[in-house]
């Protein structure tokens, strides 16, 4: 029997979604190697190196039981937040931004791992809250503070991209859990009323440049508006084909900027067209439709929560990237996941993932046991 328990323990992993990450990471090596005029380093070396092991580490971890992570969830979000706050007292600046914590062997950016520590806190609080009290006023308190005491943090830095990616999920997650529809009403009417006000009073000088520059970018094509005047430039000049691998002018020239971390996929797009576009697409697709099956089908509340949460956590990573770089949303500083150069966005994704794989091995298990206490 035991010379059995590995195939079997692997025929039940999720291959589809697997092989889709496994695609997306090898994809992202050539378009680095690429990116770097034909070089393997200083990009895709790295990448390749991290990649590798984290998803060893995705596979390790696929294989825990959920109730480790409803039971970790709220020490896992503790950690988290300090580590926000260690950002603010000692982080690194880079770029004008102080996002990461050095810890020796690799710079962190708490606030990439914050998107999933979010989502797991609420999961677990909605999973141990009797159904009855989910749509009441006073259940939203905890919800709300989980939510905005990080989402602030990750402001002062400043990264918006990743503050409102923290506050999409987290809000998912209560209106997944039976929250009352007019609360989330209330709450649109007043952030469309509150966006004006933000933007102009809690957004840096520069943030408020790119919020207004991405209505027209030729207003300011050589300033505020450079990124994604480039990048669309980028995009369009692939075609349907492409230009070619190691063939991108906009990227060899230096033209385009975050050529390998937030517009990486404008670097993908001009060597290798829609058709490069679409097959990036169909694996993120393979992804979210996995995991959203997964969330439908899981049986106890903080699975199905969890899965949506985390599943939804990366559809807006990729949609704000995605929407980021053709010219439809402020340039927020967001990376594409599995794809973009960068420690803490591969090791967020693929710890996302990881869980993920781990809820779909139990999803059909109703009962959760954990640590004794309510919430």
């Amino acid at each position: 029997m035991a010379t059995l328990a590995l195939p079997d323990r692997l025929s039940r992993l999720p291959w589809a979604a697997i092989l889709a990450v496994l695609a997306l990471g090898l994809f992202s090596m050539l378009v680095l190697y690429s990116a770097a005029g034909g070089a393997a380093a200083p990009w895709m070396t790295n990448q390749g190196i991290r990649f590798a092991v984290l998803f060893v580490m995705m596979l390790v971890l696929s294989q825990f039981d959920v109730t480790f992570w409803l039971r970790w969830a709220y020490p896992f979000y503790g950690v988290c937040l300090v580590m926000l706050i260690g950002v603010e007292l000692m982080g690194q600046l880079r770029g004008g931004s102080q996002r990461w914590l050095n810890l020796g062997f690799m710079n962190l950016q708490p606030s990439e791992l914050m998107k999933i520590a979010v989502v797991l806190a609420l999961a677990r609080y909605y999973h141990f809250l009797p159904r009855v009290r989910t749509q009441t006023m006073a259940s939203l308190i905890l919800p709300a503070v989980l939510i905005a005491f990080p989402a602030a943090l990750v402001m002062l830095q400043p990264d918006l991209g990743t503050a409102l990616t923290i506050i999409l999920g987290g809000v998912t997650i209560v209106f997944l859990a039976g929250a009352r529809l007019w609360m989330f009403v209330a709450a649109g009417i007043g952030a469309v009323v509150g966006i004006p006000l933000a933007v102009k009073f809690l957004l840096q000088e520069y943030q408020q440049r790119r919020v207004l520059i991405f209505l027209d970018p030729e207003a300011d094509p050589l300033g505020a508006g450079y990124h994604i005047t480039q990048s669309k430039i980028a995009i369009g000049s692939g075609g349907i084909s492409g230009k070619g691998f190691l063939s991108g002018t906009q990227s060899h020239l230096q033209y385009l900027p975050e050529q390998h971390t937030d517009f990486i996929f404008a670097t993908m797009a001009e060597e290798w067209g829609l058709f490069g576009g679409f097959f990036v697409l169909a694996c993120y697709g393979i992804i979210l439709s996995w995991g959203t099956w997964t969330a439908l089908t899981a049986k106890a509340v903080f699975s199905r929560l969890a899965a949506m949460g985390l599943t939804v956590t990366l559809f807006f990573y990729i949609f704000i990237n995605l929407a980021m770089i053709m010219g439809f949303a402020p340039v927020v500083g967001i990376p594409l996941p599995l794809m973009s150069y960068g420690g803490s966005a591969m090791l967020t994704a693929l710890l996302l993932m990881g869980i993920l794989i781990s809820i779909y091995h139990h999803k059909n298990r109703q009962r959760l046991q954990t640590v004794p206490g309510s919430i």
